[in-house]
């Protein structure tokens, strides 16, 4: 898509926008009384139009099959859609894999994906037909399946697959789309931190992080682990001296508070977006938005339901695009 074509359909995501739910909306969202009222409002603001089910789960699947549908209309870049679907595919992949060794069965476990069905994605790990898969996932798969099923330690096979989802998204760091490149990179390095902080609160082992965490730009993963395998106070040391002084703030918080600066981390990465008139990062920081505030709302109603209180709702909240 070129830099015209880009102008014709960020004009497009421009009026989609005025409907993205704001900080307010999701305020106002997280202190109604149970998950009926929030839905209720959902719906008379536009959520699940043409569902006929009141039912939460429903109709947030129908929003985000819309979201989804929107790169495709808008005939976004194919790698640009393939680095967005990575977490989700990869995902469904330890999903097979583990029903597969485990001979369990839950379809409602699988990430939709049109370009890799779940049981297109089963019956390949079932039958070893590693063939039918993307190419940059058939060893991972083969490597993944042989793993658990030789020593039945699904956080290894986990490993292993997430560290293949994250090497496949930060060679999308390198990519010319300098809004794709930026995304990816900020994206593995939080998910880096992530990986060290459950580590070390874990103690897990050198060499078993030094196989999750996947390089990037942002510091070096070498240091990274070392300071993992220490103390917690070692990876505060090296995070602060790397710049990210806000990530260890909210570690020392809770875990619910470091998670909620790393969502607002991607949030903030994408708001410039909204100024760009000629590229894809207006489009990929909407469709982001919508994941995100999608997200939101199943947070809010699963808290409702289980008569979470307010602050642990408050805890839990993100920032938000609109």
């Amino acid at each position: 898509m070129g830099n015209s074509e880009y102008i014709y359909a960020v004009a497009s995501i421009r009026a989609r926008e005025k409907g993205l739910l704001t900080d307010a909306d999701i305020q106002t969202l997280s202190g109604m009384k149970d998950s009926e009222a929030v839905m209720t409002y959902l719906t008379e603001h536009g959520w699940g139009e043409g569902v006929e089910s009141k039912n939460p789960e429903e109709i947030l699947a129908a929003e985000t099959e819309k979201t989804n549908a929107i790169l495709m209309n808008l005939k976004v870049n194919p790698e640009i859609v393939d680095v967005l679907s990575y977490q989700d595919r990869f995902q469904n992949l330890k999903t097979a894999v583990k029903e597969v060794c485990t001979g369990t069965e839950d379809w409602d476990a699988f990430y939709e994906d049109e370009k890799l069905p779940a049981n297109v994605l089963v019956q390949a790990v079932r039958d070893g037909d590693f063939e039918k898969l993307p190419d940059y996932m058939r060893e991972v798969a083969k490597f993944a399946k042989e793993t658990l099923l030789s020593t039945r330690d699904g956080q290894r096979c986990d490993v292993i697959i997430d560290r293949a989802c994250l090497d496949r998204i930060e060679a999308a760091a390198n990519s010319s789309d300098a809004f794709l490149a930026d995304y990816a990179e900020t994206l593995v390095a939080v998910a880096d931190i992530k990986i060290a902080v459950r580590a070390c609160r874990t103690k897990s082992k050198l060499p078993l992080i030094q196989e999750a965490l996947a390089p990037c730009k942002s510091f070096d993963v070498k240091e990274l682990s070392l300071a993992a395998a220490n103390s917690l106070d070692a990876v505060y040391d090296y995070l602060t001296r790397k710049g990210f002084a806000e990530a260890v703030e909210a570690i020392k918080e809770s875990f619910s508070s470091f998670e909620r600066w790393c969502d607002n981390e991607m949030i903030k990465k994408i708001l410039p977006q909204k100024h760009k008139i000629d590229s894809s990062g207006p489009i990929v920081a909407y469709y982001l938005a919508r994941k995100n505030e999608i997200q939101m709302v199943r947070i809010i109603v699963t808290a409702k339901d289980n008569h979470f209180p307010d602050e642990a709702i408050s805890e839990r909240l993100r920032r938000m695009y609109g």
